[in-house]
């Protein structure tokens, strides 16, 4: 199926590793260009020649999210670039888990405060699309309570409650807003690689509560991603995909 991205402008946060590298992969190849950020300088080089070396039109800039004018900087930039903007990809997190203060200011600066603000800096742009759609990347924390419960799992409810909320405002505009919430997902170098080596009870816990026996695999949770910002889901928009391989037993009424 066409999934008629060829020829859009998409920005992608936190492009250069897992479901936000696949996400910049996936969109790319389906035809759209891609400008993506991500904080390590090294890794964004990186990612931008292999990416090159592929013949995919995307380009990479280091960005620290939680600076705001950064941020707000690489959108115009890339909008420049681009030539516009139709597609916002919201993916960056702190994957900052426990109670500690610091942890609840990282979620909140890095997770929600980074959602709201390339929305934000983008809109100008999207108000101009034929086909604007901005996707955020929730969690099933923001919706179960379970080990990531402070401070990660609160703000990522309020990104679904934030994406629903920018649906209802922006519908009269032609803006589609949705959220996706990503189950347990495996990569290397990621959060549950690491547990996998740190702290093997914890994974085998968590890998025993999901009914097809594994996790994730980034290029997954992409498809959900660039099916939800293509023009092929023209009427989708307030709506929170949770993508988790049956993980969660909560029903969404």
């Amino acid at each position: 199926m066409d999934l008629q991205l060829s020829g859009k402008k998409a920005l992608v946060t936190g492009g250069t590793k897992g479901i936000g590298r696949a996400t910049v992969e996936m969109l790319a190849g389906e035809g759209a260009s891609v400008s993506f950020c991500a904080r390590t300088e090294s890794d964004v080089k990186s990612a931008a020649r292999e990416f090159e070396a592929s013949g995919r039109q995307v380009f990479g800039e280091s960005v620290d999210v939680r600076d705001g004018s950064a941020l707000a900087g690489w959108v115009e930039r890339s909008a420049a670039e681009l030539g516009g903007v139709d597609i916002v990809v919201a993916n960056v997190s702190a994957l900052s888990i426990g109670p500690e203060e610091e942890n609840w200011q990282s979620s909140f600066e890095v997770d929600l405060m980074h959602t709201v603000r390339t929305v934000n800096a983008a809109m100008p742009y999207l108000e101009r699309s034929t086909s604007a759609s901005i996707v955020a990347v929730s969690s099933v924390s923001g919706r179960e309570v379970d080990f990531a419960a402070p401070a990660y799992g609160p703000m990522k409810a309020a990104i679904i409650h934030y994406a629903q909320s920018l649906a209802f405002q922006l519908a009269p505009k032609g803006i589609r807003a949705n959220s996706v919430s990503p189950g347990n997902t495996f990569f290397e170098g990621g959060v549950w690689n690491q547990i996998k080596d740190g702290n093997r009870e914890l994974y085998d816990e968590a890998l025993a509560l999901n009914p097809t026996g594994r996790m994730a695999r980034p290029d997954e949770m992409a498809y959900a991603i660039t099916v939800l910002a293509s023009p092929r889901a023209s009427f989708i928009t307030g709506t929170n995909l949770v993508a988790d391989g049956a993980l969660t037993r909560g029903v969404q009424l």
